[in-house]
């Protein structure tokens, strides 16, 4: 099956992402609990709020033809099937640890696949007024209530690359893929924002090596693919979503295909 996300469309996921991201910072203003998730993870009000928003709005606004797979609902031994047919990638609160630690990198993420790629992503980091988004009608970003600005990767400079690196869960392979490369600059970011900073053009590429799952990355991979840029799988082949337990393998994040995809 092949979607048409129309303008429309686009505007309604934007809206809710929008409107989470408003139940996410009224609690992120309050003295709130963590829980743990059976996987360890901390959990808060805030992502099961932002959850339940999300999802009711999906199937009441928008389709209610396509499955929701969602981190805050995911259930590991009864995994949704989504096969061969389009569904929607939820992250309600991408970077709970950055929201406890009270740092304004997270994000309400929303994506959906069609044929195993994200034809829609929509990233809204509230607590810094940025909304990104990603559809065949190219990428964009609002920045603090302005107009919306089309957004494009860049090409790799002359002088040295500019690296994105997970603030939270650096490991050392990301050092060691990055070893060779002519690096003039790393930033720190945290959640689906550093996919968003390669989309337009202020870093060239952002290694992972951690585990991640597929509602972490879809969204920013829509922004990404949208502005132009890449999302690979350290093979080289595309980072694709549907698979089996919905976890990633290791890849690349870059504005310019001649940056290179192996250590």
């Amino acid at each position: 099956m092949v979607v048409n996300v129309s303008l429309a469309t686009v505007e309604q996921v934007r809206d809710i992402a929008l409107r989470a991201g408003k139940v996410i910072m009224d609690i992120y203003k309050t003295d709130f609990d963590v829980s743990a998730k059976s996987d360890k993870s901390p959990v808060t009000e805030a992502d099961r709020q932002a959850d339940a928003l999300i999802v009711k709005a999906l199937r009441e606004e928008v389709t209610d033809r396509f499955p929701i797979v969602s981190e805050e609902t995911f259930q590991a031994d009864n995994p949704t099937d989504v096969t061969g047919m389009p569904f929607w990638l939820v992250d309600p609160l991408d970077g709970t640890r950055e929201f406890i630690n009270k740092r304004e990198e997270f994000t309400v993420n929303i994506a959906l696949i069609d044929a195993g790629l994200p034809v829609l992503g929509v990233v809204h980091a509230p607590a810094i007024g940025a909304t990104y988004w990603g559809s065949r009608n190219g990428a964009f970003v609002i920045d603090n209530g302005g107009s919306a600005q089309a957004i494009k990767v860049r090409k790799a400079p002359a002088g040295g690359l500019t690296a994105c690196v997970s603030r939270s869960h650096r490991s050392p392979d990301e050092g060691a893929f990055l070893k060779p490369l002519t690096i003039k600059e790393e930033i720190s970011a945290g959640s689906s924002i550093k996919f968003c900073l390669v989309a337009r053009g202020r870093c060239d590429l952002y290694p992972r090596f951690g585990r991640t799952m597929e509602w972490d990355t879809a969204a920013g991979h829509a922004v990404v693919r949208f502005a132009g840029g890449f999302v690979k799988k350290i093979d080289g082949s595309d980072l694709t979503y549907g698979k089996p337990g919905f976890e990633n393998p290791h890849f690349i994040v870059k504005g310019d295909p001649l940056i290179a995809n192996t250590r």
